[in-house]
């Protein structure tokens, strides 16, 4: 058998390269990254279609040690140019190929502001294969870097190395200490860090909080990233006011804020759970929202508790969250045009009480994530945290909205007689299709059968009819039946996208007046 086999080997000596490699792509755009902080890993595939074993003589980037990009070839890292033991993902040498075989170039990028190309703000490199030969080839590394605002806890070097974090505490008796900082209007390095302003975006680490007594002002366009495990938390006494505006462009939202996660890239676009949540602590106070978009949070917006002043929530829309949209205990909250979608649970859930307003508003949950058994909407006085029930008296009304999605049941009421339960809901279209009649008798139910709600028995009854809903478009057309059949008492004169209500007598149901086309 060795013999065969000895006599059947190729001989695997390699030809130099001829110029005739080929690439999965010409240019690698690696998406917008912030200033000196690491681009994720992209990736190039070369190819030898001929039938020789080849050696490429050298692959490396043209800007050479200087380049702000990293590659690693095959799983190599290159040539070790400073003698420290591991290659600097700048140069190869004597790379090889089998015949019709290919290799991967792994790409990375870390860079400033300053590195960029000024008047587009776009740094770029190319990948040389026989660099200087008659055979050279490329590929052109393309990034666009954003200048930002990093927020982040403090960290103290210990004697014995390592690092301690300035804590966040949580709660009390005692209280936990979370990865977090207190944002200040007067830090030595960012100035007033409790007013965003939408010169430059914001990055945060850990959790900022707003301190007691303080007040955390977002103005129109400003932009907020969220690393990993990071949120906003205003404290007791302390306030948060987004103060967005109407865009003139429906697609830049230039005058919008927008909460997200700080993956950039295009694969992370619509990936729930990237961030925490804004968490309004029980004492906090004189919050509002208005104009926001908050994605890809765990929880968009945690209520608790109340104080004198009632939460406002305006043209506001939060999608796709792994938990909850708007998860509220015990709190004041008044509602106008928020949209919700795409939630691992409820996109609404107003629990353990609670006094509510809801005026033209649009609560969907067409969650693909995995089974959801939850409703989109969620109204209990109660909380069970394990062992105890806890009740509290709840108010909530729904006027002129949509409570809709993927579920036959997309409405969810839990009444404990312990409290008051005093729930209403007025020229709604909600998906309630009661396949058994279980709620046929459930007087806490008797609401929904309002003459003036719609009811959706089915996805093709009284459907209304969304845009898109994959892209979160709950826009509703000519033909929705949700046109039209609001009450004036309850108008809020301009809808989600600031076009005023125009029907003089009816307007229409949820956050947004009906398209024309």
């Amino acid at each position: 058998m060795l013999l065969i086999l000895v006599s059947c080997r190729k001989d695997f000596d390699t030809i130099p390269n001829s110029g005739k490699l080929e690439f999965s792509k010409t240019t690698v755009y690696l998406d917008t990254v912030f200033s000196n902080i690491s681009s994720s890993t992209y990736q190039l595939k070369v190819y030898n279609k001929s039938n020789d074993d080849i050696n490429i003589p050298s692959i490396g980037l043209k800007k050479g040690n200087n380049s702000k990009y990293r590659i690693l070839v095959d799983g190599k890292t290159g040539v070790d140019s400073d003698n420290n033991g591991f290659g600097d993902g700048k140069l190869f040498s004597n790379v090889e190929i089998l015949a019709n075989d290919s290799l991967y170039i792994f790409i990375e990028a870390t860079t400033d502001i300053a590195n960029a190309n000024p008047t587009d703000l776009l740094y770029t490199d190319e990948i040389l294969f026989d660099g200087g030969s008659s055979y050279e080839q490329k590929v052109n590394l393309v990034t666009l870097i954003q200048d930002a605002v990093f927020l982040y806890p403090e960290r103290y070097p210990k004697q014995n190395g390592g690092y301690t974090y300035e804590p966040l505490p949580i709660g009390s008796n005692p209280p936990q200490n979370i990865y977090g900082f207190y944002l200040s209007d007067n830090d030595p390095l960012n100035g007033n860090e409790l007013v965003f302003t939408n010169a430059k975006p914001y990055v945060i680490y850990g959790y900022a909080a707003v301190p007691p007594g303080k007040t955390l002002i977002i103005n129109p366009g400003a932009r907020v990233y969220f690393h990993d495990a990071s949120g906003i938390i205003v404290a007791k006494t302390g306030s948060i006011q987004v103060n967005g505006t109407t865009s003139t462009d429906p697609k830049l939202l230039e005058k919008e804020v927008i909460f997200e996660g700080d993956r950039l890239e295009p694969d992370f676009s619509e990936v729930p759970g990237q961030w925490g949540t804004i968490y309004l602590t029980n004492g906090s106070t004189n919050n509002s929202f208005t104009n926001l978009t908050i994605k890809n949070a765990s929880v968009g917006i945690l209520i608790e508790g109340k104080d004198a002043t009632t939460v406002q929530i305006k043209n506001t829309q939060i999608y796709n969250s792994s938990n909850f949209g708007i998860l509220s205990r015990n709190a004041r909250l008044n509602g106008e045009n928020i949209i919700i979608n795409n939630a691992g649970q409820y996109a609404l859930a107003t629990i353990l009480g609670g006094i509510y307003q809801f005026k033209h508003c649009t609560f969907t949950n067409f969650w693909k994530g995995g089974s959801r058994q939850s409703p989109a909407v969620l109204v209990d006085n109660t909380f069970f945290d394990g062992t105890t029930v806890f009740i509290a008296d709840l108010q909530a009304k729904f006027y002129n909205s949509i409570v809709y999605g993927s579920n036959n049941i997309e409405l969810g009421l839990n009444k404990n007689t312990g409290a008051l339960f005093d729930f209403n809901i007025e020229n709604c279209l909600i998906r309630f299709n009661d396949i058994n009649n279980v709620f046929d008798n459930n007087v806490t139910y008797a609401p929904i059968r309002n003459a003036t709600n719609i009811l959706s028995n089915n996805a093709n009854s009284n459907n209304p009819q969304f845009r898109n809903i994959d892209k979160n478009n709950l826009r509703i057309g000519l033909n929705s039946p949700a046109k039209a059949k609001g009450n004036t008492l309850y108008l809020v004169p301009n809808d989600a996208d600031g076009k005023l209500r125009t029907s003089p007598s009816n307007p229409d149901l949820g956050a947004y007046e009906h398209l024309s086309d």
